[in-house]
């Protein structure tokens, strides 16, 4: 997959990566540790990329990989609403593949895209490593919720950027975050569990890493700590997370948020 590095330049993602790196990272060294860890992420997507379109391959070696219940760390079973389960990193499918493939009826939920034939073919793959697939919107929540009180689990990624979230600390900077995860753990009693899947130095294979529940506390709170979760992970292996995704966008923030003066500085002060 080395040519996904090579397309970063042509695509502008190289630079985008880079200028995210410096935002969070500005110690590092421009000319070889950020373009490093860009790189990599950049192979890392257009790893996953191409396992969306071999998906057989990757249940199969979700599968085959390390996991939880080689060793005994594997989420406890109990009765009532099923976990909803988080976590961004690596590829996430192959935690889906993985954790389907031991029992559990993990569905995701998911944004539409605008071109429909793309969209069906993208549902298409999701359903396609097991549990089913949600759209954004009241009805695609409405049969999350439903899922997840019949006791089946869900994926939601919580690391992007909600412009109508609340404003938590993620990598040291203030980033915009929905609470979705932890409204519905916590008005649906479930458990809220980060996962994610690391990929192994071959680039084939992954380790399935299952973190401790996250206390029910306030929504703010529990959203702080599934952050802090994905960020301890992220600075464990920066290069296997999306770092071409405009987490922060401070600009946007200045002008959409109703800050304080210290925080409005602290922001002008990162640009």
């Amino acid at each position: 997959m080395a040519d996904a590095a090579r397309l970063g330049p042509i695509t502008g993602f190289r630079t985008r990566a880079m200028a995210q790196l410096a935002y969070i990272w500005p110690e590092l060294s421009a000319t070889t540790e950020r373009r490093a860890i860009a790189d990599a992420s950049l192979d890392n997507l257009g790893r996953s990329v191409i396992e969306q379109y071999s998906a057989p391959d990757l249940i199969a070696r979700a599968k085959n990989g390390n996991h939880p219940a080689r060793d005994g760390r594997q989420p406890k079973r109990r009765a009532g609403p099923r976990p909803v389960r988080i976590g961004a990193f690596g590829n996430y499918q192959a935690f889906r593949s993985a954790m389907n493939q031991r029992g559990y009826q993990m569905g995701g939920l998911y944004r539409p895209m605008n071109n429909g034939y793309v969209n069906a073919h993208y549902v298409e793959t999701m359903r396609a490593f097991g549990g089913p697939a949600f759209p954004r919107g009241r009805r695609g929540v409405a049969q999350f919720l439903r899922h997840i009180k019949s006791g089946g689990q869900c994926a939601i990624l919580l690391d992007q950027y909600f412009a109508d979230g609340v404003r938590v600390d993620f990598l040291g900077k203030p980033a915009p975050t929905a609470l979705t995860g932890a409204e519905m753990a916590l008005r649906h009693d479930a458990l809220v569990v980060p996962i994610f899947a690391r990929r192994r130095a071959n680039g084939l294979d992954f380790d399935i890493l299952v973190d401790a529940p996250i206390p029910h506390d306030t929504a703010e709170a529990m959203t702080q700590a599934i952050s802090d979760a994905i960020s301890r992970r992220i600075c464990e292996t920066p290069d296997q997370w999306l770092w071409v995704h405009r987490r922060w966008k401070p600009e946007r923030q200045l002008r959409y948020f109703d800050l304080d003066a210290d925080e409005e500085e602290a922001l002008r002060r990162n640009l």
